[in-house]
């Protein structure tokens, strides 16, 4: 089989090509980048027969609209919305057929904000440091799409169609819980401030590819000397001035100069990634915060 193009016809707010990253770049100042919410961009690329790391479409909140200029098979996982192709119903978390010419419209997240698209092939930008992934930060890897822009697809699978058609996936959670572990800088904050950070509710007031502000009790500091600038992970919940937490996501600045609480586990990043504005918050202590708070 034969690359194939990808002429896109509606943008979206927000779609960017996604893969699994570029971890191992941070001493460059390079964040990880790559798909929020793994688990759907994995998902959707087992269902066209992909390697699970292959470059797939991020759409946020409102879709978009493309149509391939040969068959192909994709598959639309992440955020629950409607598909159709050529104006007709097509399942979401199921693979379908594309006809060459035929429109693919991903409509908007009916719950969350991301949704996945994967083409069988994967999209075949160019990549840099390893990855195909638009990071909005550093800005390496393609630019959001626009509307009239052209990508290139991979050549699929010589193998007939997975045998896959759908597997369960839940949709994003209506109210999101991170598990943490004490940050370096936890010991920043009053005995007070640390109990409350598990204890009280917090809510999501805004977010984007970089991570989560959420707005909820102050915590305060008992250490009110700036802090030097230092490495800063994926998961950490950092406390600016305000006392207000943010819990950074795959494009994070891989330094910063405000104390790191606590560290989200990973495996909660999916949902935190999926967390629409208004979404409460709780945060649950990691069995090492006991041993250390």
């Amino acid at each position: 089989m034969t690359r194939g193009l990808l002429d896109v016809v509606r943008a979206g707010a927000l779609t960017t090509v996604q893969d699994a990253g570029r971890p191992g770049h941070a001493h460059l100042g390079v964040p990880h980048s790559g798909a929020l919410d793994q688990p759907a961009s994995r998902l959707a690329n087992r269902l066209v027969g992909n390697h699970f790391e292959a470059a797939v479409l991020e759409t946020t909140l409102d879709g978009c609209s493309v149509r391939p200029r040969r068959t192909v098979l994709a598959a639309v996982t992440g955020a629950p919305c409607p598909v159709k192709v050529d104006g007709r119903p097509a399942p979401w978390g199921a693979w379908v057929r594309v006809p060459a010419g035929a429109l693919l419209e991903v409509g908007p997240a009916v719950r969350g904000i991301r949704s996945y698209v994967a083409f069988a092939g994967g999209i075949d930008v160019e990549p840099e440091l390893g990855s195909r992934a638009t990071d909005r930060l550093s800005g390496l890897g393609p630019p959001a799409l626009t509307a009239g822009d052209t990508l290139a697809l991979g050549p699929p699978s010589a193998l007939p169609p997975p045998l896959v058609e759908a597997v369960p996936h839940r949709a994003p959670p209506a109210h999101l819980v991170l598990r943490i572990a004490p940050g370096p800088r936890a010991d920043w904050f009053t005995p007070a401030a640390l109990r409350l950070l598990t204890a009280a509710r917090y809510v999501v007031s805004a977010g984007d590819r970089v991570g989560l502000r959420l707005h909820g009790p102050v915590l305060a500091r008992r250490t009110p000397a700036e802090l030097p600038s230092e490495g800063v992970v994926l998961g950490a919940v950092q406390v600016p001035p305000d006392g207000q937490p943010l819990v950074f996501l795959a494009d994070h600045p891989v330094t910063g100069g405000y104390p790191v609480i606590a560290i989200v586990d990973r495996r909660d990043l999916p949902d935190a990634a999926q967390a629409v504005a208004g979404v409460p918050v709780r945060f649950v202590q990691s069995s090492s915060w006991g041993q250390r708070y």
